[in-house]
């Protein structure tokens, strides 16, 4: 039976992949990234390893001695991290290999942005033998789909919202400044930076206490699919009902909705819209859900 590597970081991503994965027939070796992983996950798995985050020479040789195909890199590894004073401190810790060093001070040294880091990481991975392939491959039912996602329809006001800020969300994640931004009322309460999208929830919340605000969040145009994929999960539901969000507007096709029917669940019981963006905000915000396909 063939074999596909889950390179697990933390979330819950790493298993509903690993279920996808088994039902494509296909058996799963999980490599938990130590301290990372969700305790849930080698559950999914048919083998399982902890492997340090910083020996990747050693994700590559685990996976081809289980007879490895290909491999998933998912799960969220914070984008702060590499900025921390105890970062260096912390390599040392890990006793890095050679391969880490050699990415982190040459390769990368002069642009360490995480999609750069990721890329750089997946085709060097790549080159040695372990191919890194789409992390949707497996969850495609778990994409947003064009339209409302859920009961409850965006107002006239949150509409106005999606269509006024989508063409901005576009320019900043082009530029990679974020995946996601806050508008009200046709104004630009936040942008995602460094800090990612719960943190900014709240700084929006703090910003705007009178609530009423909606939440955009997709991809830069070309990013790289291979990790990294923006998401939106029960927890973003929660802090986002919490900080007075009540529109959420995704990339259809691009954003994963991580476990799709507790998501959606969750944002009805919160009184909150998702919809589905893909091209024209206006056309999608009016096509009827489809669940069939993540571009409807």
């Amino acid at each position: 039976m063939p074999a596909t590597a889950i390179i697990a970081g933390q979330g819950d991503l790493p298993r509903l992949t690993a279920l996808g994965v088994r039902a494509a027939g296909r058996r799963v070796i999980g490599l938990g990234l130590r301290g990372m992983f969700d305790e849930a996950f080698p559950e999914a798995c048919d083998e399982f390893r902890s492997v340090s985050f910083l020996r990747p020479t050693g994700w590559a040789r685990a996976a081809r001695r289980a007879g490895c195909e290909d491999a998933i890199l998912i799960g969220r590894v914070g984008k702060n991290v590499m900025h921390r004073r105890r970062f260096k401190f912390e390599m040392l810790q890990e006793i890095p290999d050679f391969y880490v060093f050699d990415l982190w001070y040459r390769k990368l040294r002069f642009d360490r942005r995480s999609a750069t880091l990721l890329r750089t990481l997946a085709d060097d991975l790549a080159e040695r033998g372990l191919n890194i392939v789409d992390s949707t491959t497996y969850l495609q039912d778990h994409l947003a789909t064009v339209g409302v996602n859920t009961s409850r329809q965006p107002t006239a006001a949150e509409a106005g919202d999606v269509i006024f800020g989508w063409s901005l969300l576009e320019k900043t994640s082009e530029l990679d400044i974020g995946q996601a931004m806050a508008v009200r009322q046709r104004d630009v309460i936040s942008v995602e930076a460094l800090e990612g999208t719960d943190s900014m929830i709240a700084r929006s919340g703090e910003l705007c206490p009178r609530g009423g605000w909606t939440l955009l969040k997709t991809s830069s145009p070309g990013h790289d699919a291979r990790s990294d994929v923006p998401t939106i999960g029960e927890l973003t539901i929660q802090n986002a009902a919490a900080a007075g969000c009540t529109c959420i507007a995704v990339g259809a096709g691009e954003v994963i909705l991580a476990n799709r029917p507790k998501v959606l669940a969750a944002a009805d019981a919160a009184g909150i819209a998702i919809v589905g963006i893909k091209g024209d905000p206006a056309a999608s915000l009016s096509a009827a859900n489809r669940m069939d396909t993540p571009d409807g």
